[in-house]
């Protein structure tokens, strides 16, 4: 069964993440499924520490992003809105080189909170890092 409110093409996804963090990590949109949204992230001077794995923030950055990305395409945009109000994660695996790649499925689609499950892995499938995402689902500000 389809979560969304409005399908996206990965184009409008990419179109809408211009000049924003996501845009600055890397960050591409990958596939769009009828209850998931994929993207991947590259591993490089962008997204890693000083000893050359993976940033844990980089991977938290690229949770929240498919998630929160994914929230926002099941609601009516013109009338909700969705934001973050949690997220934790535990990492399972470094990775130091390639490309990460972040699935995010939902756990709950509700009136006022969605919650996200998403799951990172490597490009051999490993799993690197499983995260939680909650939403809150608000009123879209009206413009006066």
């Amino acid at each position: 069964m389809a979560v969304w409110h409005q399908r996206p093409t990965v184009e409008e996804l990419h179109d809408w993440d211009r000049d924003t963090l996501a845009a600055h990590l890397g960050i591409e949109y990958l596939q769009i499924g009828d209850d998931f949204l994929r993207a991947r992230m590259p591993v490089d001077r962008r997204t890693c520490q000083p000893m050359g794995l993976l940033h844990g923030g980089a991977s938290l950055a690229l949770a929240e992003t498919v998630g929160s990305v994914a929230a926002n395409h099941c609601v009516d945009r013109a009338r909700y809105r969705c934001v973050g109000l949690e997220i934790n994660a535990n990492h399972a695996r470094s990775a130091s080189s390639g490309w990460v790649i972040g699935t995010a499925r939902p756990a709950h689609l509700g009136r006022t909170t969605q919650v996200w499950d998403i799951r990172i892995e490597d490009q051999l499938e490993r799993l690197v890092c499983v995260s939680r995402l909650t939403m809150a689902v608000v009123p879209t500000p009206q413009k006066v």
